[in-house]
């Protein structure tokens, strides 16, 4: 078979027959060893795979304007004759270029070991049995089923269907759900008008279908879009405060190289000594390696969060994970154990009736069903052999009706279907049309509360049987019917004037755990609320149980009556929304999100799509819904709100320690750059060689790389903490001039007491220096006295003073006549050791000082708004989730 012999645009204009034919495939499917023949010709359904690319990783390090103009600087110096001095510049760059080379590749291949364990699964008949196998495995030819809430894996030609209508809103921007069918199209037919073809990355809005695949990964109609757009993603939080800090550093230095420059040719000095100079004095400045830093830290967060069963889909998520204050979730297997388990069926006076039971079963979508003739998985095949009931999919309520005791000897073959209404999310209720024993009927089964409504004559016990239940903490299905011999058809305008048969009473307990983590949660400054689709009661008695704060409870029809001004005046209040639909779950997050909190979202189900595409943090499991892990930014490999708290604390650890690093680089680099600048002005030589700017940079950097496992005081766990580059530029501008005070003495000491000449002022000063702005971080790391209530992490503790040490050496090893370097008096260290122990004594007086208006974080808090571009993201999510695969390709299909 020849993977180009068919496109999608020609299945959809041909009888079923003849596309088996053309893709050599037949109704049940391939063997697994033509299947995994087809996969070694075609490849894997994927149309890009997540690698960490080293030509992509190098051109980030040297991306920077101002370490091009060094370098163009530095050959211009080569070739008039400095060449020793241009020579030691371009080492000491390509060296700081290899080391964040390093790092950032690491931390790509980090990136690429979590897309490989993101796993997308679809149900495919292979050797006549149904069976799920990964996304990526898929070939052409291959009969997939389609069901509510699943993405659709490939190009399919569909084979048949019950009620079936995708959401092209991705491909063909079209807002409303299109009807799909098996009955070929004219030729000629549009995008849009493919009714017998389903697209890839297009969503199961209703009902379910079988259908062949045609085309598979970049072959695919959305393939063929996503690889001409390329890869985009959305800036993240975390994202918009490195560029603006950025663009801080790039101000601020552009003034100081500006003026050093002026200064320098005021004093005749030669134009390119004036002009390496100034250029190493911005680079200075410029924390070179704050992106190797970041993405170490942000891949060091990510594998501790793997180990913790916590899955980053983008690195730069990890940050905004910690930053969550509102958690919204769903109730069902987050605070429950998500075991849902059939326990009675009562008829509405509340005796047990196993006739509840057997209308249930008549009235479900479960593979494996007899009472689905025809069983949309295969055409014509009502039952697949060996295929028991809901092994690969379907409703877990309806499974856990055919997994009920006694359930297996009900007569259920004698409700033959003849049409069926599928569940969904809007209506919260299925419908059957079926040849019984009576004759036709019209089974209904739903959410009590809607279906009660349409039925007549319900008995008064039937709302205190509900309430019971409900005040038990059970899930109910109610169950109706009526004669129907005049239909042939059914849709939801038929589903009245219903007779009550009874209810399904279902039980997913409280998990045992839920009750702690939701404390540890509080800890953290998180407030858990409750979005769900069940019943409020319920709801209720499951917050109870677990000791969840009092509060609020508010439905969706009681939501719709409230402006947004009145329900964001009330947010704070509310502890449940029950009965939600998705546009309303949405609308919950908006507003939470326009009071200036940030919202994250934890869901699992196809309705709860949107809902993780609006918020903050969308999070998802591993267990979910293809639709769920594609809309969210994070997977948790265990659906539990401790593995949840585990990504908070780690969210906030990463961004505790990048920041570390950032205050001390700007106050450091800050001090040290204007010292220069103060100092180039009065000095007959400049301060410091450029080569040795560089150097000195390049020490103080590599030393900080440990930031990432240092240890974070608890008080910056317990809050979220945000950037702010108001208080970064306060933070720089009072610090910084303390490093200056220390280096004007310094200055002092070398000319007054030593009577330096340019080498060796130039050696003491750069010794004093890097001590000083690397020492430093003892101090600004954390808000406590150090060492005595604070211990830094070994690393880092060790990484530190090997750059002191190293950098007290150079002057007086082989290296110092090559770098510009003197041995130093034995009289300078001791007065170096005074100065240091006198500078990290006046930052820490200053810390008192700077820090008491803030509430015990490390990043001022501000109240703001989050803007997010939502068009956006969801692009950059969906083309980068498993409705387009990325990950590593995965092994041949067998």
């Amino acid at each position: 078979m020849d993977a180009s012999v068919l496109t999608v645009s020609d299945a959809a204009t041909l009888p079923t027959e003849v596309v088996l034919a053309r893709l050599a495939t037949t109704s049940v499917g391939l063997s697994s060893a033509e299947a995994a023949a087809r996969w070694a010709r075609v490849g894997p359904n994927a149309v890009r795979t997540h690698h960490a690319r080293v030509l992509a990783v190098l051109v980030r390090q040297v991306r920077s304007p101002l370490l091009v103009l060094l370098l163009v600087a530095a050959a211009v110096s080569f070739f008039v004759g400095e060449r020793a001095n241009a020579l030691i510049i371009g080492v000491i760059v390509m060296f700081g270029v290899g080391l964040g080379f390093a790092n950032e590749y690491r931390a790509e291949r980090a990136a690429e070991d979590l897309h490989s364990q993101l796993r997308h699964r679809a149900v495919v008949c292979r050797d006549g049995r149904w069976t799920s196998c990964e996304v990526t495995a898929l070939v052409p030819g291959d009969v997939v089923r389609l069901e509510l809430g699943s993405v659709v894996p490939g190009d399919v030609r569909i084979l048949s269907s019950v009620a079936l209508e995708c959401d092209e809103a991705v491909l063909t921007g079209e807002s409303q759900p299109v009807a799909k069918g098996p009955a070929p199209v004219p030729a000629g037919a549009t995008l849009g008008e493919l009714a017998s073809c389903a697209l890839m990355g297009t969503l199961v809005r209703t009902g379910s279908a079988a259908a062949v695949v045609v085309a598979t990964g970049a072959r695919t109609q959305f393939g063929r879009i996503a690889l001409g757009l390329g890869e985009r993603h959305e800036e993240t939080q975390f994202q918009v405060g490195l560029r603006r800090f950025s663009g801080l550093l790039a101000r601020v230095a552009g003034v100081l190289t500006g003026s050093i420059f002026v200064i320098n040719l005021v004093l005749a000095r030669p134009l390119i000594d004036a002009l390496l100079f100034s250029l190493a004095i911005a680079v200075g400045i410029t924390p070179q390696l704050l992106p190797a830093v970041v993405t170490t830290s942000l891949a060091t967060g990510s594998r501790q969060l793997a180990r913790r069963k916590v899955l980053v889909k983008r690195l730069v998520c990890i940050e905004d994970l910690g930053d969550i204050e509102v958690l919204l979730t769903d109730k069902t297997g987050t605070l429950t154990e998500g075991r849902i388990g059939f326990h009675h069926a009562l008829d509405p006076t509340g005796a047990r009736s196993d006739q509840i039971l057997l209308l249930g079963l008549a009235c479900t979508e479960v593979p494996g069903n007899p009472a689905v003739p025809g069983n949309p998985a295969v055409p014509g095949n009502p039952a697949v052999p060996g295929n028991p009931a809901g092994t690969a999919g379907g409703n877990p309520l309806d499974a856990a009706l055919w997994q009920a005791p006694g359930a297996a000897s009900l007569p259920v073959s004698r409700y033959v279907q003849v049409a069926a209404a599928p569940f969904d999310h809007d209506r919260r209720r299925a419908s059957v049309l079926a040849d019984g024993p009576d004759g036709r009927v019209l089974i209904v089964k739903g959410a009590p509360e809607g279906l009660l409504a349409r039925c007549r004559d319900v008995p008064g016990s039937a709302a205190a049987l509900l309430d019971a239940e409900f005040r038990a903490g059970s899930r109910v299905v109610a169950v109706a019917s009526k004669p129907a011999p005049d239909l042939d058809t059914v849709t939801a305008e038929d589903e009245h004037d219903l007779v009550l048969a009874g209810f399904l009473i279902f039980l997913d307990r409280p998990r045992p755990s839920a009750a702690q983590a939701l404390a540890r949660l509080a800890a953290l400054g998180v407030t858990v609320r409750i979005l769900t689709g069940d019943n409020a009661i319920v709801a209720e008695h499951v917050c109870d149980a677990l000791g969840l704060a009092d509060g609020d409870t508010v439905t969706g029809d009681q939501l719709d009556h409230l402006d947004d001004d009145t329900l964001t005046a009330r947010l704070s209040t509310i502890r449940v929304f029950a009965r939600m639909n998705p546009d309303q779950k949405t609308r919950v997050i908006r507003l939470h999100q326009r009071a200036g909190t940030g919202a994250a979202y934890l869901g699992d189900g196809v309705n709860d799509a949107m809902a993780l595409h609006q918020a903050d943090v969308g999070i998802s499991v591993d267990s979910a819904t293809d639709t769920a892990k594609d809309a969210a930014d994070i997977v948790l490999l265990e659906k539990d709100l401790h593995v949840l708290a585990d990504g908070v604390v780690e969210g906030r650890r990463t961004f505790a320690n990048t920041i570390k690093y950032v205050l001390m680089a700007t106050s450091s680099n800050f001090g040290n750059m204007f010292s220069a600048a103060a100092a180039s002005a009065f000095l007959p030589f400049l301060p410091m060689l450029p080569s040795q700017i560089l150097l000195n940079n390049l020490l103080y950097d590599a030393g900080q790389l440990t930031i990432p496992s240092d240890r974070v005081d608890e008080e910056q766990l317990s809050r979220p903490s945000h950037w702010d580059i108001g208080f970064v530029r306060r933070f720089m501008m009072f610090f910084g001039p303390v490093s200056s005070i220390f280096d004007f003495l310094t200055f002092a000491i070398m000319l007054q007491v030593f009577h330096a000449g340019p080498i060796l002022f130039r050696s003491g000063w750069f010794v004093e220096s890097l001590a000083t702005q690397t020492l430093v971080i003892f101090v600004i790391r954390t808000r406590r006295v150090p060492f005595l209530r604070s211990r830094p992490g070994r690393l880092l503790t060790a990484a530190t003073l090997l750059v002191v040490v190293v950098g007290a050496l150079l002057p007086a090893s082989p290296l110092a006549g090559g770098l510009g370097f003197h041995a130093l008096p034995i009289g300078f260290f001791a007065a170096l050791l005074a100065m240091i122990a006198s500078y990290l004594a006046l930052v820490e007086a200053g810390k008192h000082e700077f820090y008491p208006h803030l509430a015990g974080t490390l990043i001022e808090p501000p109240h703001r708004h989050r803007h997010r571009h939502r068009l956006h993201r969801r692009a950059a999510r969906f083309s980068h989730s498993g409705r387009l695969p990325t990950r590593s390709p995965a092994p041949p299909p067998r």
